[in-house]
């Protein structure tokens, strides 16, 4: 596509729900709403966001619950071509007092999210906290059209193309979270909202949204994502009335697709090995967040059928790459280890130390250029400078393009330890644990050793029934990477910690490393 002529961000969305109006966008707790209502929704926020003194350029931070009406104050903020912030759940007090300081001029919450820890922030950044509710209210839940474009001046899409857009917020695990910022041109580039530059394979993938179940957080970049593939299809958003749980919640609401962390596919696989679940109405599994095991992703098939997709991607960049059904038809066991092949207008290029490609099949940092990237962090011009370079992005992963052009992840760069002063990957560890039959999963840290620098700590979950060995389990390791990535304990968990993001915890695993181990 050539980005000056593809629609602003998110004019095609408006465009789509006028032509249709009458089709549920969302069922929200059991009630349609259709794509004329959330217009409606549309319309009512941007009046109110209007008068608050927000429009283009102007930086608004938005937190609400999962409602139809939190999904048109985002929409409404970006028609005005604002700079739109989410605040995701979980943020500490000062990490909210952090964000709302980086030019945030106003905030949108609801009553649900309206915290007192939230107001003291905004009292804090000297910023007004938009009330949702009494905007809905005061506009009677609708706004009369405007004189303007098409009639509607409320659904023209005002984001100028170098203007910032959209800034995500990361974990923040390690400290105030780092804002990953998209310009307006990114978003109107990007894969999900531009249906009409959907390849063969994202249309297949947007065939089965029929029925998309949303929850968590409209704040997550992966959940905009694929509510962009739900809703630009045709599809409605399916928002639960009561507290989502896997797998009782596909059947109850007969979900045709759904975003699923690794940890929770474990739990989901775990309970359909005791009880039964009608999950027939699955067309599209998006499995995402960390690696998933061959062995997991054979089972998820072989209990869900052919509707399991890996995907990979980064907050900064959106999904890079994905494997799918289709694949695994074609290709069977030999991908199974893989995360697939690269989306529409996304490059990877794996890399040495020094940034120079690396030959196919050869470990090296991913690099990936991608057209709906962002443009860097927000306020951080030494980690931009650190991640951006000339249009690549420095995603920090380790892994290997195979010259059939499927991607294989094998840790984080950063996940190293060091064992009398030689670099070992936690990933390629893992990987070694992972493949004996007694492990189902395996994760690495590393710790100080007064005797070595560093120490290799494993922690396995082990395949139902069995009870790996610990020395057998170092073993494995020592024959396929040598003595050096041993791991110096090996402990035996039900269970691995989550964190809020959905990946394993590995600072709650630090914690747990045995004493003098």
């Amino acid at each position: 596509m050539d980005g000056p002529a593809d629609p602003v961000f998110p004019r095609p969305l408006v465009e789509a729900f006028l032509r249709d109006p009458d089709t549920p966008a969302f069922e929200f707790r059991s009630q349609p709403v259709t794509r004329a209502e959330v217009l409606d929704l549309i319309r009512s926020c941007v009046a109110g966001l209007r008068a608050a003194g927000l429009g283009a350029g102007r930086g608004v931070a938005v937190t609400t619950a999962v409602t139809p009406a939190g999904f048109a104050a985002q929409i409404a903020a970006h028609l005005l071509g604002c700079r739109v912030t989410g605040l995701r759940p979980g943020l500490t007090p000062p990490q909210l007092r952090h964000v709302l300081a980086q030019d945030v001029e106003a905030v949108v919450a609801d009553g649900t999210t309206a915290t007192a820890d939230l107001a003291a922030a905004a009292e804090a950044a000297s910023i007004p906290v938009v009330d949702l509710d009494l905007v809905l209210l005061a506009a009677g839940g609708h706004a009369a059209p405007e004189a303007g474009h098409d009639g509607d001046d409320a659904l023209v899409a005002h984001g100028r193309p170098d203007d910032i857009g959209l800034i995500c917020l990361t974990s923040g695990s390690t400290g105030n979270p780092k804002g990953s910022a998209q310009t307006y041109r990114a978003l109107s580039r990007h894969w999900s909202w531009q249906p009409t530059g959907w390849s063969d394979r994202a249309r297949r993938l947007a065939a089965g949204y029929g029925r998309f179940l949303v929850f968590g957080t409209l704040t997550s970049a992966v959940m905009l994502e694929h509510l962009a593939l739900c809703l630009l299809s045709g599809g409605t958003a399916v928002i639960p009335g009561e507290p989502v749980s896997f797998p009782s919640s596909w059947e109850r609401h007969r979900v045709t697709a759904c975003l699923c962390t690794v940890a929770r596919l474990y739990q989901v696989l775990d309970t359909l090995r005791t009880e039964q679940a009608d999950t027939s109405s699955l067309r599209a599994l998006l499995v995402a967040g960390s690696p998933l095991p061959p062995h997991r992703l054979a089972e998820a098939v072989e209990r869900l059928g052919p509707v399991v997709y890996q995907g990979y991607g980064q907050t900064e960049t959106g999904m890079l790459s994905l494997l799918g059904p289709e694949d695994l038809a074609e290709h069977g066991d030999k991908v199974l280890d893989t995360v697939g092949r690269p989306m529409p207008e996304v490059e990877i290029s794996v890399r040495d130390p020094h940034g120079q490609p690396v030959p196919a099949g050869t470990t090296g940092e991913i690099w990936v250029r991608a057209a709906g990237a962002m443009s860097g962090y927000w306020h951080d011009e030494d980690e931009t400078r650190e991640v951006v370079r000339e249009g690549w992005i420095r995603t920090r992963d380790l892994g290997t393009l195979g010259a059939d052009g499927y991607l294989r992840l094998l840790g984080r760069a950063r996940d190293v330890i060091f064992v009398n002063a030689i670099l070992h990957y936690a990933g390629a560890i893992e990987a070694a644990l992972a493949a004996h039959p007694d492990v189902d999963q395996a994760y690495v840290v590393g710790a100080p050793d007064e005797h070595t620098g560093e120490a290799a700590h494993a922690f396995v979950v082990p395949t139902a029934g069995r009870t790996p060995a610990p020395d057998d389990l170092r073993a494995a390791v020592r024959a396929m990477l040598g003595e050096g990535a041993e791991p110096a304990t090996v402990t035996l968990l039900d269970s691995v910690p989550v964190a809020p993001s959905g990946k394993p915890d590995k600072k709650a695993l630090l914690a747990r490393v045995p004493a003098g181990g």
